[in-house]
């Protein structure tokens, strides 16, 4: 603003200039108290470094390399049991014993898509509570060489997931060999 203008704009009605100084006559300044109060931050800023170690510990805690010692395979069928479980659950999970409260699909995605949606899916369900859920890998036949590559990342997967007890191939009616049926902990 230059020195010397007036802040009112050029073209003030008197009417409404009138009106304004009618509601405003019996205002009185709020006394200073010298305090100035804080701006109030709605936003509160996430530092870029936490944001990148909570994506790395992900990444890493879902890798595609673990030994086969602990875990159960029977033939071409996956199947898992968390150690100090009784064999019995491993059974019951085959036998379809648990209701399937949810379900994730991930047909048409990369590795990479698939890796990261899984372990969305499964602390979603953990979240809410969900006990038995199936994972639908495929049997590969979209695959380049029509193999089921997200069948064996998906048991990699799933074994390093604390919250997962077991885990097995589906019954026929719920998918058989293109998905697996999983036994998470309770919250």
């Amino acid at each position: 603003m230059m020195a010397g203008k007036s802040t009112l704009p050029a073209a003030i009605d008197p009417d409404d200039l009138a009106l304004f100084q009618q509601a405003v006559s019996g205002v009185q300044p709020i006394a200073d108290t010298g305090r100035i109060a804080p701006a109030v931050n709605t936003n509160p800023l996430t530092p870029k470094s936490f944001l990148q170690d909570e994506r790395q510990a992900l990444q890493d805690s879902l890798s595609d390399y673990i030994g086969w010692d602990d875990g159960i395979e029977t033939g071409e069928e996956l199947a898992y049991i968390r150690t100090g479980l009784r064999r019995d659950t491993l059974r019951k999970l085959r036998r379809g014993h648990w209701v399937l409260q949810a379900e994730l699909d991930l047909h048409g995605m990369i590795s990479v898509e698939a890796r990261q949606a899984v372990a969305a899916f499964l602390a979603d369900c953990c979240k809410r509570g969900k006990r038995c859920v199936r994972i639908i890998h495929g049997k590969g036949l979209g695959s380049k060489n029509k193999e089921p590559v997200l069948r064996t990342k998906i048991k990699h997967w799933l074994m390093q997931k604390d919250e997962v007890l077991a885990f097995c191939q589906a019954r026929a009616v719920d998918g058989g060999s293109g998905a697996v049926v999983v036994l998470l902990k309770s919250s």
